[in-house]
């Protein structure tokens, strides 16, 4: 599983409509509207690393009212989950 963040800046008028154009392609997990120097932030969530490429440009890209896309791939997922998990193994 490949996982991508995507940071999305859009025209003002157009945040809600770009955000659930991209919430209904195929490959987006997640987006958030945000506050600060974005306006949205999509978590990609594909097999592999060319799927990527086609939700990001293909899909994500085509969207009118976007201005720009940053888009950073994940190398490694850290989360509370993840790191209980591991400490809990072998406690039982």
């Amino acid at each position: 599983m490949v996982t991508a963040i995507v940071f999305i800046r859009t025209e003002l008028h157009a945040v809600n409509d770009v955000a659930e154009a991209i919430a209904g392609l195929e490959g987006v997990s997640e987006v958030y509207s945000v506050t600060g120097d974005l306006d949205l932030v999509a978590l990609v969530r594909v097999r592999a690393l060319d799927d990527v490429s086609a939700v990001v440009t293909d899909g994500i890209a085509t969207i009118e009212g976007i201005v720009t896309t940053e888009t950073h791939i994940a190398f490694r997922t850290y989360s509370r989950h993840d790191l209980e998990a591991a400490f809990a193994i072998g406690l039982d």
